[in-house]
């Protein structure tokens, strides 16, 4: 009887393991995925703050899709330098805020696919009526964030440097000084400032047509873990540019659609 009763109990141990050990197993097959993902979160109508809330277009998309694959994202928002540092580091995963596929960036990340375009493009206050095209921007001041492509893109159209380019750490101080006639123009892409514009009743006006269109995606540091997440992710943004999901998200934020590559 001893015998039997040890041997029960023996057996009931046993199985206590097995379930603790099968509990911790399937415990950690579920737990949760994470994309650490940064913006700006004053980059309006691309990522900003309603509340305490980021929010807009190019959060929207990488949720959507984060979503999609399972994962949770955590944001982290900071100016768009210290966000390419932090990218960089790899303090994060990605960036969602505008970033602009370049040779130069290309070095360094490899992009997923785009989901917008973006035409970069000038705008001047409306009180400047002898701005009316880019010839007549040469010997003025233009702002710009400091790190954009936008920037770097103006600089390269301004082969001989007749315009002066003074950047800083972020939209809004870019932009009020266009507004306060500090600067005669102030460059970014046509639909942020057209969202801008038209949200604020802005006093601008656009200086001639975008002179240069970038490809718009999600960046991320070279790796073989990074490179099976970028396919995951470029399949997911078809499925939404299919689905017409992509165009819903664009035209709630722009007004139109901009993810459409322009002819």
């Amino acid at each position: 009887m001893k015998k039997t009763y040890l041997a029960l109990i023996s057996m009931l141990v046993l199985a206590l393991l097995i379930t603790a050990c099968s509990s911790s197993s399937s415990g950690g097959a579920e737990e949760k995925k994470v994309l650490r993902v940064g913006a700006t979160g004053q980059s309006y109508p691309n990522s900003y703050k309603e509340g305490d809330k980021l929010v807009g277009f190019d959060v929207e998309v990488i949720e959507k899709v984060a979503e999609n694959l399972g994962y949770t994202v955590e944001w982290t928002n900071t100016d768009f330098s210290g966000l390419l540092g932090q990218l960089e580091t790899n303090k994060i995963d990605t960036i969602a805020n505008v970033v602009a596929v370049t040779a130069e960036r290309k070095e360094k990340f490899d992009f997923t696919e785009p989901y917008s375009y973006a035409g970069v493009t000038i705008v001047t206050h409306q009180d400047n009526t002898n701005i009316n095209t880019l010839d007549d921007l040469k010997g003025k001041t233009v702002s710009g964030v400091l790190g954009s492509q936008n920037v770097k893109n103006l600089q390269a159209f301004d082969k001989n440097g007749e315009i002066t380019v003074r950047t800083y750490e972020n939209r809004d101080g870019a932009q009020n000084d266009v507004l306060n006639k500090r600067v005669d123009g102030y460059v970014n892409t046509r639909s942020s400032l057209l969202a801008e514009i038209n949200k604020n009743k802005l006093p601008l006006k656009f200086v001639g047509d975008p002179f240069h269109y970038e490809d718009i995606a999600f960046p991320f540091v070279k790796n073989g873990d990074n490179a099976a997440l970028i396919e995951q992710i470029n399949g997911e943004i078809q499925k939404l540019r299919e689905d017409g999901t992509l165009k819903q998200i664009s035209e709630k934020y722009f007004g139109e659609d901009i993810t459409v590559k322009p002819e």
